[in-house]
């Protein structure tokens, strides 16, 4: 998987002073890393000597011991294609320096000293240790002059993405966290080595705090924490892992389990959320060291999931309160419209199908949202050449269950006249015979607008936008697209939320039912009185067009890209030529018809995935897809 690094997080077994038996530990989990085929390991502070060694530290043996068994391990490093950070106290001078050594493949990188010695409640670190100093400077080690200070940046030559920084325990809980600097400076990955004991609800504050600092600097953050073996004089250690990305915890070995987490971090997306936001500055480096590195990180496949619906939350609770969130925020952007406006009415077509049902759902919550009445809803049915009786009737009970007001116009005699008037025969069943049905019926719909002193509210959702999958200046146009900012995979969701907890069992049933019904533009005549035309037979399953939109649009991905990981989410369920069939067609489409995304009405915004072209997206009409497809093909 191109631009993913694999990290683990662990905790050796330590015996408190005894360096050789913990180097044994820490050579067993650097074994087990490299098997699982991690990249980079994080080990917690101290952990060549135990963090709770007290007085000790300042014993000439413990600090001779815990030399000798880092370079045993550095040496034995040259068997693995791993790094690893590791701490041990480490003399410098006068001065003695809690530390994380970095090395890997027989090479010692750098040292980091703490920068923020805790001095309070249980910990007293001022006692052994010194703050780091200023600057990078080196420091000697069996004769070689290693790098040493908190501004190192440790770069891997294979994956220039993967730029390593370090902090120590504390450093992370201060107002001004060097990881700050750290990130600005360029850092992707931050490792935090710490001895943090355990106390009642602080593994939820040290969550919340890893994850919130992986969000707020955009960064993997791999944070170990010390467990098994330390003295339990006065606390007591529980191994603590987490691996964070951009808010997200991907993987964590709680409290008091086996100290072993592994995940991949996804460094493309980093540097793509870095680039957007402007306000994420890039510092001046100039007072780092950069320490390059090699590593193969190259990895067949993920331990990671890859979600294959991203718009949808894969949590029962969570999707609940999704759903609701977003039918709130369109009604209240709806709402908001209506009363701007003056308009006296919402006027919307409804077809008996998901995208109209979700739009009208809205708009009855629109009009309670401004204390109008539900009959001020005007939902208008427009049956055509294709429309069945399940949908038409489907159309009749929904309205008749919101209790808006519902209007039935057969359009078929007005879009025949129309034909003729324009010398298209009827038996011609192209495009032209399609897109007539769906222009006279938004003409209905804005007239009736004018009539009721109403706007037009759209029904058109983001993957038909992604898609084309509208007629221009039909469906494609309207006074207020309500539903501009939802995907299809969502809008299912939103309307099976509504069925299980609206408590109306009418209005549920009808809801059901059309869930049930396939996606349908109904424009050609039924065969045997079923619907004949399929959407998803026509342009692919709306499953991977969401997905394809996703990786696209959220995070710029390239099609090589998410080829791969569609290929992992959609395993079993879609072959990988099938895949690569309809990612063409996305790639095709979505280039081919940004002429209609150029002029959308308003709509409000719902994700972080949107195609107004006067907010997130904005793209020339003309631009050519070529590059895409050649990935595509590759």
């Amino acid at each position: 998987m191109e631009g993913f690094v694999r990290v683990a997080a662990a905790a050796p077994s330590v015996r408190v002073a005894d360096c050789a038996y913990n180097a044994g530990e820490i050579r067993r989990l650097m074994e087990r890393a490299a098997r699982e085929g991690v990249s980079f390991l994080c080990l917690p502070e101290l952990c060549l000597t135990g963090y709770t060694c007290g007085d000790l530290f300042r014993q000439e043996a413990l600090l001779g011991a815990a030399r000798a068994a880092l370079g045993a391990l550095v040496r034995a490093s040259a068997a693995h294609n791993l790094l690893v950070a590791a701490g041990l106290p480490l003399a410098q001078g006068d001065k003695l320096y809690n530390a994380a050594a970095v090395f890997g493949r027989g090479r010692l990188l750098g040292f980091v000293p703490k920068t923020h010695l805790p001095n309070y409640g249980e910990f007293y670190e001022l006692r052994h240790f010194s703050p780091a100093p200023d600057g990078v400077g080196t420091a000697d080690f069996d004769g070689q002059a290693v790098p040493f200070g908190t501004s190192l940046l440790f770069s891997c030559e294979e994956q220039p993405a993967f730029r390593l920084a370090v902090e120590l325990c504390e450093d992370l809980w201060t107002p001004s966290p060097p990881s700050v600097r750290h990130a600005l400076a360029g850092a992707t990955v931050l490792a935090n080595l710490s001895a943090g004991d355990e106390t009642i609800g602080k593994a939820a504050y040290r969550r919340a705090l890893v994850a919130g600092q992986s969000a707020r600097l955009v960064c993997g953050y791999v944070y170990a924490g010390a467990g098994r073996g330390e003295s339990t004089t006065d606390m007591v250690f529980a191994g603590h892992q987490l691996i964070c990305e951009n808010g997200v915890t991907l993987a964590e070995a709680p409290p008091f389990a086996d100290g072993w987490a592994l995940s991949e971090l996804d460094l493309p997306a980093l540097l793509h959320d870095r680039r957007r936001m402007n306000t994420f500055p890039a510092a001046a480096a100039a007072d780092y060291v950069a320490v390059p590195f090699s590593l193969d990180t190259s990895l067949p496949s993920l331990t990671r999931a890859v979600d294959p619906r991203p718009f949808v939350p894969a949590d029962t609770c969570e999707k609940s309160a999704r759903c609701e969130e977003i039918l709130t925020m369109q009604a209240t952007g709806l709402a908001t419209r209506l009363a701007h406006t003056g308009a006296r009415a919402a006027v919307i077509g409804v077809s008996g199908g998901l995208d109209s049902c979700l739009a009208l759902l809205a708009s009855a919550r629109a009009a309670a949202a401004c204390a109008r009445r539900l009959s001020d809803v005007l939902a208008v049915t427009m049956p055509c050449f294709g429309t069945t009786a399940r949908t038409r009737q489907n159309a009749h009970r929904l309205c008749e269950a919101l209790g808006v007001t519902c209007r039935e116009i057969d359009v078929s005699e007005s879009v025949r006249r129309h034909l003729r008037d324009i010398g298209h025969s009827e038996d011609a069943r192209d495009v032209v015979y399609e897109n007539a049905q769906a222009r006279v019926r938004t003409l209905v719909l804005m007239d009736l607008a004018n009539q009721a002193g109403g706007l037009v509210v759209g029904t058109g959702d983001l993957s038909e936008l992604a898609l084309g999958w509208a007629t221009y200046n039909g469906d494609h146009m309207s006074m207020y697209g309500v539903n501009a900012g939802v995907p299809k995979t969502l809008v299912r969701h939103i309307v099976g939320h509504v069925a299980d907890t609206c408590g109306d069992p009418p209005l549920a049933a009808v809801l059901r039912d059309i869930l049930a019904t396939p996606v349908s533009p109904e424009l050609l005549p039924p065969e045997d009185g079923v619907i004949s035309q399929q959407t998803e037979a026509l342009v692919g399953p709306y499953d991977l067009h969401d997905f394809f939109l996703y990786h696209t649009v959220r995070w710029g991905r390239a099609p090589r890209a998410i080829l791969a990981l569609a290929g992992a989410a959609f395993a079993g369920v879609y072959a990988p030529d099938e895949i690569r069939a309809w990612l063409r067609v996305f790639c095709r489409r979505f280039f081919a018809q940004q002429f209609k995304r150029s002029c959308l009405p308003d709509g409000p915004k719902i994700g972080s995935v949107t195609l107004s072209p006067r907010g997130d997206w904005r793209m020339p009409s003309d631009a050519v897809c070529a590059a895409w497809l050649a990935e595509v093909d590759s």
